[in-house]
């Protein structure tokens, strides 16, 4: 994969110490921690409703002293915001394209030599929608690595690490059991996310 601003020194310093105080005086809580495992994982990013959710989950990311990217969609790395994007971990996607993401994204994994935790957001938008893509599961059990449930709410202003969810191969099963996880939790606009 490549470099991004977590794995840069003494930028991720900084940056992590400025992550705290902000959340900090903005009054949100960061909870949970990377599991054992999670070295290498893929982290369900729910409920995505704004794109406020970017600047906060990367202050996050340096607060838990993690190494994400993330999936966004092409637009957002046009010239000259191009590199920026790349550093700060996104993985530009092209959803009107068939390529395999999915096969892309478990390759990268299984290659990546240090540490990789891939976000991926089930509504696949900011915008309202009802069904989630099932993406991040594949991607999971394709590259054989953990499924860690990351959350952000609004409304109580909490932000972390869930569990890890052990995927069962009964894939409806499984999303209804995700998506109860996630049924307590409010996007910034929280009349955009639905989890039944």
């Amino acid at each position: 994969m490549h470099h991004t601003i977590f794995d840069t020194p003494v930028v991720n310093t900084i940056l992590r110490a400025l992550s705290i105080l902000f959340l900090t005086l903005a009054g949100w809580k960061v909870k949970g921690a990377l599991p054992p495992n999670g070295h290498k994982c893929v982290f369900i990013a729910a409920p995505h409703t704004s794109n406020w959710d970017l600047p906060y989950t990367l202050m996050v990311a340096f607060a838990l002293r993690l190494n994400i990217y993330w999936m966004g969609k092409e637009s957002l790395f046009k010239p000259p915001f191009r590199s920026i994007m790349m550093w700060l971990g996104g993985i530009p996607v092209r959803r009107e394209s068939s390529n395999n993401l999915v096969t892309a994204s478990v390759q990268a994994i299984l290659e990546a030599k240090g540490p990789l935790q891939l976000i991926v957001p089930p509504e696949g938008t900011r915008n309202k929608t009802r069904y989630w893509k099932t993406g991040f599961y594949y991607i999971a059990m394709g590259a054989k690595v953990p499924i860690v449930m990351a959350y952000m709410d609004y409304s109580r202003k909490i932000s972390g690490l869930g569990p890890v969810f052990e995927p069962t191969g009964d894939i409806e099963a499984d999303m209804l059991a995700i998506k109860a996880f996630y049924a307590p939790f409010k996007g910034k606009n929280a009349d955009q996310f639905h989890a039944d």
